[in-house]
């Protein structure tokens, strides 16, 4: 059996990992997948006494098979142990009497998109020597508020890579723009866009397929690829702290090995969650994965519709992270459950596309829902969800943690499931700390910025603000391009053609 990858479209067929990784979306618009990994597996039983990078080692040499085991350790040293977490392991959790948090906010921009993002630009340039690339890479990355940090953190500075990240101008939260636009490096450009993360993620898309824009920056000496998580070397490491979980839960006797575990994934994207879909494939068990959206909760009506649609209202929320109506990675979920019938595939995108909607058949919404819950929170259960939780165990959480909670709320209501459960808490509650003052001591102060609650929120609750949230007011702004969603093709060459990095 030969390990290869392929686009869940058909246009593409026998790439290698480092290949994968490098050109990070098909040519055909599709997305790679690992057309192996029905044949591999990983005995959970096995690995609950490995510490993280122990197991991130075994799950990536099982998908990464051009890359030597030695590169890869190389990688996890470097992106998980050498400091870029403010404690030991990279994840921690907290247990109360109802509920778990895995909470995967302990990396240097206090989001879950460190947990892949420390690692990718290490990955991403082993992949350019094992694939003796001759030209330069560019990164474009479209943001809903923390992938744009996390990539920018991770690929700064870093030699044969440049990094362009586009997000919403009025779409993130202050404290996510301030991260962004104060971010060093001269290989960082950051541009703040005149429309909605839909609008960010398609002009990013489109730039990455057309042809004519590939060969003008191939004459300027670059390649194109992505950090977001349609880039397979993205998704990959997101499986492992599903693993860890388990792991987690047998040690601590709140499981016995082989016993089953819920998971709760606030996502609008459906990478975070499809990770965890991708080890239950290798044999995590896994019994519902909870899929959490918000207001535009379009996930959770094509969970129990069968429709996909985005033709719908566009609403901005309090987490903002899952401000998505368009889900890119839900497209390999598709290929996995229509038994990788890339014609299907690649039809249903054309629908989304042309139309704004596609519907899938009655077997595969059958095995949608055999393998999913979804549901969403609306912005008052956002709210009551984070008050609860600190008025009832002294624990903070962000928006995006408060949409799973609250979600398992109602799952737990409906189907009263006994099964331990772990709830993936995507955020520091710092970085939407007006969101979460609020939520808990009510009005803001008229005179107050984002940057004094930060302070008001830890004194009143005895907490510590993140050191990378610490004076974020009193850094300066070294980004300030924006643009239109139809200028971000030239607002890239221009960025490139100044090749100060």
């Amino acid at each position: 059996m030969k390990n290869y990858y392929l686009s869940t479209r058909g246009g593409q067929k026998s790439l290698s990992a480092s290949e994968g990784i490098i050109k990070g979306i098909a040519s055909d618009g599709g997305l790679f997948v690992p057309s192996f990994i029905d044949h591999l597996s990983l005995n959970p039983e096995s690995i609950t006494t490995m510490h993280y990078g122990e197991l991130t080692l075994e799950i990536l040499k099982r998908f990464l098979t051009d890359f030597s085991e030695n590169t890869i350790k190389e990688c996890i040293k470097k992106a998980y142990y050498s400091g870029k977490f403010d404690q030991e392991e990279p994840v921690s959790f907290k247990h109360l009497e109802d509920r778990t948090f895995l909470e995967l906010y302990h990396g240097p921009t206090c989001a879950f998109k460190d947990m892949a993002l420390t690692i990718l630009p290490y990955l991403m340039t082993n992949a350019i020597t094992i694939q003796k690339i001759d030209k330069d890479i560019v990164i474009l990355t479209a943001t809903s508020g923390d992938t744009g940090k996390a990539a920018l953190e991770g690929f700064a500075s870093v030699d044969r890579i440049a990094i362009v990240v586009y997000y919403p101008k009025e779409g993130v939260s202050p404290i996510q723009e301030r991260q962004m636009l104060t971010q060093q490096g001269q290989n960082t450009c950051v541009i703040g866009v005149d429309g909605n993360f839909d609008d960010t993620q398609t002009g990013v898309k489109k730039i990455l397929n057309d042809p004519d824009r590939i060969q003008k920056i191939g004459q300027l000496g670059y390649l194109f690829s992505s950090a977001n998580s349609i880039n397979i070397g993205r998704l990959l490491p997101q499986m492992v702290y599903y693993y860890y979980s388990y792991a987690e839960m047998v040690r601590k006797g709140m499981i016995a090995p082989g016993d089953l575990l819920n998971f709760v994934v606030p996502t609008g994207n459906f990478g975070d969650i499809l990770a965890g879909y991708y080890a239950k494939k290798l044999g995590l068990p896994i019994n519902r994965l909870i899929c959490a959206s918000n207001r535009n909760n379009t996930l959770s009506d094509f969970f129990k519709t069968g429709v996909y649609n985005r033709n719908r209202p566009f609403h901005k929320t309090t987490s903002p992270s899952m401000d998505i109506l368009i889900s890119s990675n839900l497209e390999r979920l598709l290929y996995d459950l229509y038994d990788g019938d890339t014609k299907i595939i690649a039809q249903l995108m054309t629908d989304l596309n042309q139309k704004g909607q596609y519907t899938v058949s009655k077997a595969v919404q059958k095995r949608l829902n055999q393998e999913f819950y979804a549901n969403y929170a609306d912005e008052n259960q956002t709210a009551a969800e984070i008050n609860k939780q600190y008025r009832q165990d002294g624990y903070l959480i962000d928006p995006h943690t408060a949409v799973a909670s609250a979600v398992y709320n109602t799952y737990l209501e409906e189907t009263n499931d006994p099964t331990k459960t772990v709830i993936l808490s995507t955020a520091s509650p710092y970085k939407f700390a007006t969101t979460v003052y609020k939520s808990i001591f009510g009005k803001i102060p008229e005179d107050k910025s984002d940057f004094d609650i930060l302070k008001d929120l830890s004194q009143k609750t005895k907490t510590t603000i993140p050191k990378n949230l610490q004076n974020l007011d009193k850094k300066a702004c070294l980004h300030n391009g924006t643009c239109t969603p139809s200028q971000m093709a030239i607002a890239t060459e221009a960025f490139l053609k100044k090749g100060a990095f």
